[in-house]
């Protein structure tokens, strides 16, 4: 066969009022698409940085505490030693039992307060990763609604940009949800 005989007609869909609206639509999804994975990224990088930090002061509360058993260590066999030497030599440990106890609860007190600061940025972390739930489902419907457009400028059946439309919407929907959200 020539090409005489293959003829086919060129169609441009993108010069139809449809695909021009479509054209505009989805490049305003993608405008938006790439604001809502910047602000998604940029929460789940601060959600992350929370996360290390609560993972620090675990850390630092751990090594108090492991400070405050040896301490505690220390003080048992100070006593012990009192009960076992006359009642005269007994007297020169409790200057050292008076130390460890205050020691030991001063050691008590910093635990307790990284303990505190560690279970803060994980709910902190907790709160931060919410709207980041929301961005990423805003996300997926944006990709759904600018797939739609893409089916419609091929097909040129509206009730599929209706479907696009509605996606945008869901999506444009969850972000707006995000931001009031704190993210």
């Amino acid at each position: 066969m020539s090409e005489e005989e293959l003829h086919v007609p060129h169609e441009s869909h993108g010069t139809t009022p449809l695909g021009q609206w479509v054209a505009i639509f989805t490049a305003i999804l993608a405008a938006l698409g790439a604001v809502v994975g910047f602000a998604g990224s940029h929460l789940m990088n601060e959600v992350l940085l929370t996360k290390n930090e609560a993972v620090l002061r675990k850390s630092e509360a751990t090594n108090e505490w492991n400070h405050y058993q040896a301490v505690s260590t220390k003080q048992h066999l100070t006593e012990l030693a009192q009960e076992l030497v006359t009642p005269e030599r007994a007297q020169q440990f409790d200057e050292r039992v008076k130390k460890y106890t205050a020691e030991k609860d001063e050691l008590m007190a910093k635990a307790r307060a990284f303990d505190a600061a560690s279970e803060h940025a994980l709910l902190e972390a907790q709160q931060l990763n919410k709207p980041h739930s929301l961005y990423a489902g805003a996300m997926i419907f944006l990709q759904i609604a600018i797939s739609m457009a893409s089916i419609t400028a091929l097909t040129q059946r509206r009730w599929l940009f209706v479907v696009a439309f509605i996606n945008a919407l869901a999506g444009a929907a969850l972000c707006g949800w995000a931001l009031l959200m704190g993210g």
